[in-house]
């Protein structure tokens, strides 16, 4: 499931390295919020983005692996952060979806939160998000 743009690196401190300064403070910010709102989720490198957590899924293969809960990355054009979580009140629902008016000026997909710049993210409701996300990681669908 690689569907991110290579980036060239390995590690969660080459991928910060790897971004311009203004992209770079942006996501070390939305990194420590991450961090500090559920610190149980650990960094890793995933899926040329940063993973937090991670949980057991299926591919389109039938083939088993590890995703991440949530995950962050830089686009060309926006940033993401990737929220693999279900809403517990209704499963055919990413909980990204259901938060998608408060979560400021930005552009909601499935799983997805894209924003231009850090300023346009309720972070209040980013946070909300990020805790339920830690009780209900899945694909919607897959089980």
């Amino acid at each position: 499931m690689n569907m991110f743009k290579l980036v060239g690196a390995k590690s969660v401190e080459e991928y910060f390295a790897l971004l311009n300064d203004e992209r770079r403070e942006q996501l070390e910010i939305i990194d420590k919020l991450i961090q500090e709102t559920v610190p149980t989720l650990k960094p890793w490198f995933a899926y040329n983005m940063i993973g937090y957590g991670e949980f057991d899924y299926v591919d389109y293969k039938k083939q088993p692996g590890k995703w991440p809960v949530i995950a962050l990355a830089s686009q060309k054009n926006y940033m993401s952060l990737y929220v693999c979580a279900i809403n517990n009140q209704n499963p055919d629902q990413y909980l990204v979806e259901k938060y998608e008016q408060e979560l400021g000026k930005v552009n909601v997909g499935k799983s997805c939160i894209r924003f231009k710049k850090i300023g346009d993210l309720n972070l209040e409701t980013v946070k909300k998000v990020l805790r339920e996300a830690k009780k209900t990681p899945g694909l919607v669908g897959s089980k």
